[in-house]
């Protein structure tokens, strides 16, 4: 695999390239950063020219100061696709890469082939965000708020292993799943910043979960690029109950539950995962 670091948009991205063929861009959610993507980067390689950069605040890229939301996310990765002289890509995303791409598409439909999605939040959700069996597993992301929590989450490496440890193995149904890379996350957030960027998004993003936690998110348009969700099927986090309102905000919808995998499919069913992903860029012509 290739890694490179880009200047765009004001700050710096690492990322990583592997494969030849119609270009993919693979955008990580929290816990994670690039190399949540590896299995499914090594089984998709000899069918596409696989990108995975760290966002910004996350892994080797950039840590300017934020907050950063999904529109900041969105705006960098036009930026980095300019750079790299890409007019036309497919998009995979999950967790906080999924709000990026909705993004995404809004802004510039013309330039995306597809979008492929695992669990993320999306507008129909709404209030459910909030329900009290919710806030048990919804913490994180106010005590993401505290100005202490990297800190404290860094105070040593116990701390943060304990910290990130814990969401990668409790949102899982294959608890093993991290199992290998484990030390390589613990070692990616206790870098100077890493913490504190990752957190950055939810404070960017806690104006719009109180919105809709309470019913009031704006109407946004809908998306008409063709979308596949793969929606994990013991997701503690996203419950499949919440894919019932996808097609309000996807209107050319492949939506499928994923067995036997939690809140990361492409690292706990690599193999079921890639095959997903290129069957859909297949069926859409992308290959």
């Amino acid at each position: 695999m290739e890694h490179s670091t880009i200047a765009a948009n004001g700050t710096s991205f690492h990322l990583v390239r592997h494969g030849t063929g119609k270009e993919l861009l693979l955008l990580h959610g929290w816990p994670e950063f690039w190399l949540t993507w590896e299995p499914v980067m090594t089984r998709l390689a000899p069918r596409h020219a696989l990108i995975a950069p760290d966002l910004r605040g996350f892994g080797a890229s950039g840590k300017p100061a934020g907050p950063w939301g999904a529109e900041d996310h969105a705006a960098d990765m036009l930026a980095l696709l300019d750079v790299l002289d890409i007019a036309h890509i497919g998009i995979i995303g999950h967790d906080v890469g999924g709000a990026v791409m909705q993004v995404l598409a809004r802004r510039a439909a013309g330039r995306i082939a597809g979008l492929f999605f695992f669990d993320f939040v999306y507008p129909g959700i709404g209030r459910r965000m909030g329900e009290p069996d919710r806030l048990n597993e919804i913490w994180y992301q106010s005590f993401h708020q505290m100005e202490w929590a990297a800190a404290l989450i860094g105070r040593s490496r116990a701390a943060c292993g304990t910290y990130i440890g814990h969401f990668l193995r409790h949102w899982a149904h294959r608890k093993e799943a991290f199992d290998d890379v484990l030390e390589a996350f613990i070692d990616n957030f206790l870098l100077p910043g890493n913490l504190e960027g990752g957190f950055a998004y939810y404070r960017a993003a806690h104006a719009g979960r109180v919105a809709m936690m309470e019913g009031n998110s704006p109407s946004l348009p809908p998306i008409a690029i063709p979308t596949a969700v793969r929606w994990a099927a013991h997701d503690v986090l996203f419950p499949t109950a919440w894919t019932d309102r996808l097609g309000e905000t996807f209107t050319n919808l492949d939506l499928s539950i994923l067995p036997a995998v939690g809140h990361f499919p492409h690292r706990e069913d690599p193999d079921r995962s890639a095959a997903e992903i290129a069957a859909f860029f297949a069926r859409i012509g992308w290959y």
